[in-house]
């Protein structure tokens, strides 16, 4: 065993199978995976920090996490030798040394997330896990004026599920906005598929379930079940004051972790 290093390590990951991030007792997470590999390149115990637990099902794009270790594979090495041992839906992206106080949860300033939905008149087997699936297309003119409502500094207490820990819901949102793509970001063969919604948002922070509450109002007012008005006066109300359910997790990915200001 060497000096003890902090790594930061960048990793994707497609949750379907696994029970979330989070280690626990009894089914397989991304971290327990994560760790158990670690621990085996390593050679000791190895506990990884996240900069976020992602919940059952969700993916993601670049989720980062930090541990540290004595073992003494090189950093330049780490990726390729964890992607060997890694299962195939989860990859190891960049590693790098950091900073003896860098810790990948506390350290970051800002996160992206992205939202994907298709847009298909029957059910697409192979989009099932990788988006909501929707009959019609909401009117996206409404679900842009939405997601332009929440931009700038508000309190989401009203857009936090239950079953959280009461935290301060004040958070600032840099990038709110929504796409659409006949194509889509993502190509299928299944015929009936017509295209892809993708919502983009960008903050220094989310409480629990915060952007699949705000899709999922947004979806519901470009279906025209509310108004953009109606949603913006959701964004002065508390838990429960409205009606409010989480989209599926399947169309939730964790895009992007910020270590500095955001610069857009």
């Amino acid at each position: 065993m060497g000096e003890e290093r902090n790594i930061r390590l960048t990793l994707a990951y497609e949750g379907t199978r696994y029970a979330g991030f989070q280690r626990q007792k009894g089914p397989e997470t991304v971290q327990s995976v994560l760790e158990d590999r670690l621990a085996s390149l390593c050679g000791e115990k190895v506990t990884v920090i996240p900069s976020g637990r992602t919940d059952a099902g969700v993916h993601a794009l670049g989720q980062v996490v930090s541990f540290k270790t004595k073992g003494s594979i090189p950093v330049e090495n780490m990726v390729r030798a964890l992607n060997g041992t890694l299962p195939k839906d989860i990859r190891a992206l960049d590693a790098k040394a950091a900073e003896k106080d860098f810790n990948a949860r506390s350290s970051a300033r800002w996160k992206r997330y992205e939202y994907l939905c298709e847009i298909t008149k029957g059910e697409d087997p192979f989009m099932k896990d990788l988006a909501w699936q929707l009959p019609k297309l909401p009117d996206l003119e409404v679900m842009r004026s939405c997601a332009q409502k929440i931009l700038g500094r508000h309190d989401f207490a009203g857009f936090q599920s239950t079953g959280s820990v009461d935290v301060d819901a004040v958070r600032t949102i840099y990038v709110s906005e929504w796409e659409y793509g006949e194509c889509g970001p993502i190509l299928t063969p299944f015929k009936a598929a017509e295209g892809f919604l993708r919502y983009k948002v960008a903050g220094d922070g989310f409480v629990y379930h915060m952007v699949r509450n705000l899709v999922w109002s947004m979806v519901r007012a470009g279906l025209g079940f509310k108004s953009a008005d109606d949603f913006a006066a959701e964004l002065t109300g508390k838990r429960g004051d409205f009606e409010n359910s989480p989209a599926p997790a399947q169309g939730l990915y964790l895009a992007q972790v910020g270590y500095s200001d955001f610069a857009g």
